[in-house]
């Protein structure tokens, strides 16, 4: 039977996962958005969209280039999820 220790486990692991897979790409956006919006208070340029390209670009280059190493952090916790999925219906 599955204890409410065990859910809090998995939701845990879950969050874990979620925020090292993520925050590679996120940390490129913040910083692409850094550095635009410095150029743009350089520039005296105030436009609002001018940012949305570069960091799209950013987080596409960041997911072919880091995409593999999050499959595989991914797969990880999903076979490791699987694996005690016998234990928690016992």
């Amino acid at each position: 039977m599955i204890t409410q220790g065990d859910i809090i486990a998995i939701a845990k692991d879950a969050i874990y996962t979620i925020i090292i897979t993520s925050a590679p790409l996120l940390l490129a956006s913040l910083v692409i958005g850094l550095i635009i919006s410095i150029f743009q208070t350089v520039t005296s340029i105030q436009e609002q969209t001018l940012t949305f390209v570069p960091k799209i670009l950013a987080v596409f280059v960041g997911i072919m280039l880091i995409g593999p190493w999050m499959m595989d952090v991914l797969s990880d916790f999903m076979s490791r999820l699987w694996s005690d999925f016998s234990i928690y219906l016992s």
